[in-house]
């Protein structure tokens, strides 16, 4: 299973900031030590022309020449420098990789990205450019070419904060479906309207917490009655995880790691392609945020080779159209 990485564009923090920038280069190296299915590749960069495809001109422009404003960075949550620029263009060059090795192959990895409370001409919450948003508009793009055909798109966004990002950008696009269960107390604190919201009460817990995983699957499928998603975009985030320092929710690494299962096996079942982003994760301890990303990517792994494994020898283009 193809994962991309672009943990060694770090950026420089000041003293005490409290991303967690280290866990981007533990997940690699345990993936690496840990999971030898897992085909590392380097995340390519992603091009002004592919991130307008999300993004406005002057924000990207603003972006890339050090132009934003103190109170633009403030809100991203990121001092400007010019790793941040590379490190951004990376995370979102990741997703379209991780997207197109998914059409191939059924399952792939960003081992960062879920950046989605970027919106068309602002970033906000330690996201400077929305990754799924471009890769999902690029990928319809591109299916569009070579089949003449509608890419319908999910995504599935269970980090604990609201994908409110995503939610705007494709407001008024009925051919993605943004489905995001998050913490309703949590932020962002002026939310936006996704096509599907699952709000979750603070302390929320394993059982509570995967009752409403299956609701809100349940509902997505009822919504495509009469067309599935030729691709899903997966944003597994482990901030609801018990030990989070900013999730506000009590889901343990057991729970998590059922979640990531059922997910894959609903997408396997109906034969629609994902793209796996990380999001986010603030453990008290990092370790623990970078265990449960782990258990992502085993499942992961394990959905690639069923994939691989049970489905015939029809081309995926054809069984995913």
């Amino acid at each position: 299973m193809l994962a991309y990485t672009s943990d060694h564009f770090v950026l420089p923090l000041p003293e005490g900031h409290r991303f967690p920038m280290q866990k981007y280069r533990l997940l690699r190296e345990r993936a690496e030590a840990q999971v030898p299915g897992i085909v590392l590749a380097q995340a390519p960069v992603a091009s002004d022309g592919e991130l307008a495809l999300a993004h406005t001109p002057s924000y990207i422009d603003a972006v890339t020449r050090g132009l934003l404003s103190e109170a633009q960075q403030r809100e991203i949550g990121f001092p400007w420098s010019e790793r941040m620029v590379e490190r951004s263009r990376r995370s979102v060059g990741a997703t379209i990789a991780a997207a197109r090795a998914a059409l191939a192959q059924g399952v792939a990895a960003n081992l960062a990205g879920g950046t989605h409370h970027a919106s068309a001409d602002k970033g906000s919450g330690y996201c400077v450019f929305n990754d799924v948003a471009v890769a999902a508009r690029l990928m319809q793009a591109e299916w569009h070419r070579r089949h003449r055909a509608l890419l319908r798109v999910a995504v599935i966004d269970l980090d604990v904060h609201q994908g409110n990002g995503t939610a705007a950008i494709f407001a008024d696009d009925p051919t993605v479906f943004t489905f995001s269960m998050h913490g309703e107390r949590n932020f962002p604190f002026r939310k936006e309207s996704s096509d599907l919201d699952v709000e979750l009460p603070d302390g929320c817990q394993d059982a509570a917490y995967l009752d409403a995983l299956d609701g809100g699957l349940e509902r997505l499928w009822e919504a495509h009655r009469e067309a599935l998603p030729s691709l899903a975009f997966y944003l597994a985030g482990a901030d609801p995880h018990e030990g989070d320092r900013l999730g506000r929710l009590k889901i343990s690494a057991a729970g998590l790691a059922e979640r990531d299962r059922r997910v894959f096996a609903a997408l396997r079942e109906r034969h629609i392609p994902v793209a796996i982003s990380m999001a986010g994760g603030y453990g008290k301890v990092i370790e623990d945020t970078v265990a449960v990303q782990l258990a992502t990517l085993n499942e992961a792994l394990a959905s690639w080779c069923a994939w691989n494994t049970t489905l015939t020898d029809q081309p995926l283009s054809e069984r995913a159209a």
